[in-house]
C-alpha cells in the first residue's frame, strides 16, 4: 500500500491521506487543526498489522510528514522575514512537489551507487595504511631493502630479450579433410597407386590421418585397396563412380 492510501480517521478529517493533503493545500482544513502525530501512529500501525517494511513508501512518508511539521511550525512560530499566511495553496504545493523530487534524485542517485558497488564489488579491496614510520622520512634516512647490484642484475634480466621459443615438440595440426584432398589428387588421372611411393615420406600422423581417409573414400565407394601379404605394399585403387 502506497502512502496515498493511507487510511485516517483524525477528529478534523476522515479518509485517505492524499486526500488530507489536497484539503490542505486548499486550506479547506487549517493545518494547525491537525494532529500530526496521530497520523505517524496510524502509520506504525498499519506498519505492525503487515509485518512487512517498504522503503521506498516509508521515506515518502517520512519525507511528506516532515515538509508538514516545518509548515506546520511555521504557522505556529511564524518568522520576522515571511509568515506562512503569505503562502498560497499554489506555492505550497510547488514546496512540497519540489522537496519530493529533490527526494527521487537522491533516491534515484543512491539506486545507482548500489548497483555500480554491487557490480564491482568482486573488484574491492582493503588498502592498508602506510606505516607510521614511513609517513614522514627523508630520503637520506631510507635505509636499501635490496643489495644494489643485486637489484640491478634483477632488472637487468626484466630487461633482456627472452630466446626464441622452440616449437619442435609440438606436431603439426593434420586434418582428415586435407588428406582426403591429397588422397584424390594423387588418384585423379590414374587407375591406381601405391600407398608407401605416394605417402612414404610424410610422418606418422600423417600417414595415419591418410589411412584414415582411405577408409572414409572406401566407405563412400570412390576408392578401394590390396594388400597381398602383411606390412606389404598396399595399392589404392580408384572406382569408377555411376553416372
Amino acid at each position: 500500500m502506497t502512502v496515498a492510501e493511507l487510511d485516517l480517521d483524525l477528529d478534523v478529517f476522515a479518509g485517505p491521506f492524499d486526500l488530507l493533503m489536497a484539503v490542505v493545500l486548499r486550506e479547506e482544513v487549517s493545518l494547525l487543526e491537525v494532529e500530526l502525530g496521530e497520523i505517524v501512529v496510524a502509520y506504525v500501525e498499519h506498519l505492525e498489522r503487515e509485518e512487512e517494511l517498504e522503503l521506498d513508501v516509508a521515506t515518502e512518508f517520512l519525507v511528506l510528514i516532515a515538509s508538514l511539521l516545518e509548515l506546520k511550525s511555521r504557522l505556529l512560530l511564524p518568522g520576522e522575514e515571511e509568515a506562512l499566511e503569505d503562502v498560497s495553496p499554489e506555492e505550497a504545493v510547488e514546496e512540497l512537489v519540489a522537496r519530493l523530487l529533490e527526494y527521487r534524485r537522491y533516491r534515484d542517485a543512491a539506486a545507482t551507487l548500489e548497483r555500480r558497488f554491487e557490480a564491482a564489488r568482486g573488484y574491492l579491496y582493503r588498502s592498508a595504511p602506510l606505516p607510521p614510520d614511513l609517513r614522514k622520512v627523508a630520503l637520506d634516512a631510507a635505509t636499501a631493502v635490496y643489495d644494489p647490484e643485486r637489484l640491478g642484475a634483477a632488472l637487468g634480466d626484466l630487461l633482456a630479450v627472452p630466446p626464441e621459443l622452440n616449437l619442435d615438440h609440438i606436431r603439426p595440426t593434420v586434418s582428415l579433410e586435407k588428406r582426403l584432398r591429397a588422397l584424390r589428387d594423387a588418384l585423379r588421372g590414374r587407375s591406381s597407386i601405391d600407398f608407401d611411393e605416394q605417402f612414404g615420406g610424410e610422418d606418422r600422423l600423417t600417414q595415419a590421418v591418410t589411412l584414415f581417409a582411405l577408409l572414409d573414400l572406401y566407405r563412400k565407394g570412390e576408392a578401394t585397396w590390396e594388400q597381398s601379404e602383411p606390412f606389404g605394399p598396399i595399392e589404392i585403387r580408384k572406382r569408377e563412380m555411376p553416372a
